[in-house]
This record gives structure tokens, sequence and C-alpha cells, in this order.
């Protein structure tokens, strides 16, 4: 069952972060996307700027015990105030400037400036493959290098390093957190806490929504598909085959942790189940090598 309020930080098992206004993507079809300011990783119930998030008050959160913590956090606040400063940035281009992101603190947060950076820091590379470098150490002033520039080898296909791979390992995280099913519902209240909105769209990835229900079912790293014995019917999301291939459970539960600032084996049921998984393909890869060798007698 799901952890009390003031357990340490988990996303565990039926576990999930929750908002009021949890959306499917069966939204009317007309409803216009409207552009958000939402980086996903918003606390929940967030509607608005940066400004007035640091204003309201936590507490009132549904969400998961680690979600919740995180909004009641200051300095998690804070840095999702970073991480859409950034993002703003990146897409106009602008100069990022360590001034500019000090008038953002008030003088009580100053202190925890390379804190709050750090932690913006991991998000904005962990969601959009987006690295914060210092260019200029006598002005303290920043880049956001792409990491998706690298050259590819081929393996994971180039699909899955297009910028789009942070909300598809949200994605994946939060089929993994509801027993590696997840209903429509059960996803959105996840996604909805963290700032995604089916029909709004977003700065990085544009319409989550059509992103989830679309493309990521057409591209196999999502499977779509009627609850067994649903009545009326009811929809839910798996794991694809390329999903399957291309990441693991381990891999997934490592984005998972840094997004919400832990390590995997502080989540212990999901880290026991991605260990477990681990050892699984291990032993199909040695299977598969053996299936391949020649018999000598």
């Amino acid at each position: 069952k799901d952890p009390s309020p003031s357990s340490p930080a988990s996303v565990s098992r039926d576990t999930s972060p929750s908002s009021p206004a949890a959306g499917t993507h069966q939204e009317p079809q007309g409803a216009p996307a409207t552009t958000s300011r939402d980086a996903g990783v918003s606390c929940p119930g967030s509607e608005e700027g940066a400004q007035s998030q640091d204003e309201k008050s936590a507490g009132t959160s549904q969400a998961a015990p680690s979600t919740r913590r995180s909004c009641r956090d200051p300095l998690s606040r804070k840095s999702t105030m970073f991480v859409e400063f950034l993002l703003e940035k990146y897409i106009t281009k602008e100069p990022i400037l360590q001034a500019a992101l000090l008038k953002t603190l008030n003088k009580k947060y100053k202190k925890h400036f390379p804190q709050i950076l750090s932690r913006a820091s991991g998000i904005m590379e962990a969601v959009f493959g987006l690295e914060l470098k210092e260019v200029d150490p006598s002005n303290h002033s920043y880049a956001l290098i792409s990491k998706m520039a690298l050259p590819s080898d081929g393996s994971p296909s180039d699909e899955f390093k297009m910028p789009t791979s942070g909300l598809l390992m949200t994605v994946l995280g939060a089929i993994f957190t509801k027993g590696n099913r997840a209903t429509e519902e059960e996803l959105w209240k996840f996604l909805n806490a963290l700032g995604y909105h089916a029909g709004r769209r977003h700065l990085i990835f544009g319409d989550p929504g059509k992103l989830i229900s679309k493309d990521f079912v057409q591209q196999k790293y999502l499977t779509y598909r009627q609850v067994p014995d649903s009545d009326p019917p009811r929809y839910e999301f798996l794991w694809g085959p390329r999903a399957h291939t291309e990441t693991s459970k381990m891999k997934v539960l490592e984005f998972l942790a840094k997004i919400i600032g832990t390590v995997p084996s502080a989540l212990p049921d999901l880290y026991e189940e991605a260990l477990k998984d681990e050892e699984e393909r291990k032993t199909e890869s040695k299977s598969h090598l053996t299936r391949g060798l020649p018999y000598f007698v």
C-alpha cells in the first residue's frame, strides 16, 4: 500500500503523484492547445508562473510522498523556478547570467544558490537532455548544451535520443511504478502532478497528449490497449517492445530517482524489481550467446 506522508521520499509500487484535475487524451478535439510555462517538474496543481507558485501552500498537494515532500521543500520550488527560467532562455536564445538567476531569489535563499542551481541543472539534463555549463567565469554566464547533438552509434535509436525522450522516460517510469501497466487516468494523474497536461502546449514537447497517445504508440515505445473485461471500456498503457529493447527498468528507475533527488536504492520495492530485471536480461543474453556457439564433440 501507499507509504505514509511522513515516510522518506519514495516513488513506490501503486504510488503516483496526483493532482485535483487529472486529464486524459480524450479531451475535446477542438480545444486549443495553450502554451504552458510548466517545465515538466512543477509542483502538483500548479497552473501559474513561477512567482505565484512560490506563494502557494504546498500542503494542499495530494501527490505521492516524494512529490509532496518536494513541493513542501522550498529549495525544490526554487529549483523548479530555475528550470522554467532556463527553459525560456534556451528557447529565446538569450544569455543565462548568474546575476539574473540570483534576482529571482529573495535574500533568504541566495545563500542556497549553488544547491538550487545544482538541482535545476540535474533536472535539465535528465528530462530535457540539456547540460548547463559555465562558459565565462568572469561574469558567471552559462549556456545550455544539447547532449542530443552527440554522434549516434545507432543504439539506442535516434528517435529515443530526441529531447522527447525525457517525457518518454517519465511515462515509462509512471507505468513501472503502477505495476508495469497504468490506466489512462492513473498515467495522467501522475503526469499532471509533474506539470504535463494533455492539450496544453509545452515549451519543449509540444502537446504531451499527442506524443503519448499517438507518437509513442506508433513508434512502439508504448502499448495502448483496452483493460480486459472493463465495462464501460477503460484503456491502459504498457511498455512497448522498443522500450523493452532500448532501455531497462533500472535505467528508468535511475531517471526517476534523479528527478526526485534521491538514489535508486532508496526506492526499495522498485529497486528490487529492477535488479531482478537486470539479472533476467543477463541470463537471456548468455542464453542467446550459447545458442549461437557451434557444438564441438
